[in-house]
């Protein structure tokens, strides 16, 4: 135990001195799937090997969703003698490390999940008072990501117990990517840049497109909600470090077109991409959402800028997002539960992104060649910016555009 001790006061030292977060991890909105949405704390290392090798054969993995990452309730009910952390001998008898090789042995990284304060939000134990003992051992195991709750944190300030943990993650020395979940409660958009590789903007999501499920003493919050929540905070991300509005909801029970709008929106806003759906059983439709290439490279464009709702009319949305090569991603979202018919004049929708790019779409100057995303083949190609454009959204959809600079 004495060695122990003196190895975690050592990385402790080391720590503080350097204080710094991996860099080079998540350049682009991190991609992969979380065992909480659809499982919550029913999980074991048989659900996560067949959801690893079903990311292989769905061709998920080959579009970028690399990591797999337990959520809650994967801990054994103590600590070992000397403190460190277990996991469930039940559920994962063959261990965290076992299940790490076998995730890493398909080309997918394996993520985990813990919490800042006592315990975690399943009454499960968190790593309050024991940060680098718990950076220490998922190294040991190969970890790759790290999930960070807030659960139990009465008197725990917010800013330090994150900076806590990636200082110990940063002393045990193996690159894991750390995701902050406190819900937007202290405003970590603020200060979370040199802290993590993301943070979430706000409460939990639940299956809904546009309604709120309350819980007497807290609020599960529907996609449309969510984006409201992080449309306004697109000057504070960017490469390395990113707003999260939780994990997808897609192939867990909206219908096809809010599915399709829900991935749409969380492209635009440059958003982690985590599949929280039942990939062993995926449907062929829901696969065609989270396959669609061509609208992942909206999320994954490096120029690394959240989109921009430049305009609100009624249910009727239009958000600009600049990508990479003088390109745009040109959105149109239908909130209502009615089609809406609408003519697209361009020069209308000049803007210069002030705030973070400082790119101009100069629709008034230049002429811009329309891809629609959703549509396969050669259909997807719609012409040109040179005028109007009359198109029908439907209901709770979307319909989006990449506009590429007619040469």
């Amino acid at each position: 135990m004495k060695r122990v001790l003196l190895t975690l006061a050592l990385a402790a030292g080391m720590a503080s001195a350097q204080a710094q977060k991996f860099e080079g991890l998540a350049l682009t909105p991190q991609m992969g799937w979380n065992s909480w949405n659809k499982f919550a704390c029913d999980i074991d290392e048989e659900l996560v090997r067949e959801t690893a090798d079903a990311l292989v054969e769905t061709g998920l993995a080959a579009a970028g969703y690399v990591y797999i990452n337990l959520d809650d309730c994967w801990h054994a009910a103590e600590r070992d003698a000397d403190g460190f952390i277990q996991c469930d001998a039940d559920r994962f008898p063959s261990g965290i490390a076992a299940l790490a090789d076998y995730v890493h042995e398909r080309g997918l990284k394996l993520g985990i999940y813990s919490d800042a304060g006592r315990h975690t939000c399943g009454g499960r134990l968190g790593s309050f008072g024991h940060e680098y003992q718990d950076a220490l051992q998922y190294a040991r195991w190969g970890v790759d990501y790290l999930k960070y709750d807030w659960c139990e944190t009465e008197n725990i300030n917010a800013r330090g117990a994150y900076t806590l943990m990636r200082d110990a993650l940063y002393a045990a020395g193996r690159p894991i990517l750390f995701s902050m979940c406190e819900w937007g409660d202290n405003k970590p958009w603020e200060w979370a840049a040199d802290v993590a590789h993301s943070w979430r903007t706000t409460g939990d999501i639940w299956c809904s497109f546009d309604e709120v499920l309350e819980h007497g003493t807290w609020r599960a919050w529907s996609v449309m909600h969510i984006l409201d929540m992080t449309a306004g905070l697109r000057r504070y991300a960017g490469p390395g470090h990113w707003n999260d509005p939780d994990m997808l909801e897609v192939g867990n029970g909206l219908t096809h077109n809010e599915d399709r709008a829900h991935f749409t929106m969380w492209c635009m806003l440059s958003a982690p991409l985590i599949l929280g759906n039942d990939i062993r059983t995926v449907d062929p439709k829901t696969l065609s959402i989270l396959l669609n290439g061509r609208v992942i490279a909206i999320d994954q464009d490096p120029l690394g800028v959240q989109g921009y709702r430049f305009m609100r009319e009624g249910d009727l949305e239009v958000w600009l997002k600049p990508l990479a090569g003088g390109h745009w991603a040109f959105c149109l979202l239908n909130r209502g539960k009615e089609d809406i018919t609408y003519t697209i004049d361009w020069p209308r929708f000049d803007w210069t992104d002030e705030e973070v790019s400082k790119l101009s779409t100069d629709f008034s100057t230049m002429t811009y060649e329309i891809e629609n995303l959703w549509v396969e083949g050669k259909k997807s190609a719609e012409g040109t910016t040179k005028k109007a454009k009359t198109v029908t959204v439907p209901s709770h959809d979307v319909v989006l555009y990449r506009l590429a600079p007619k040469r």
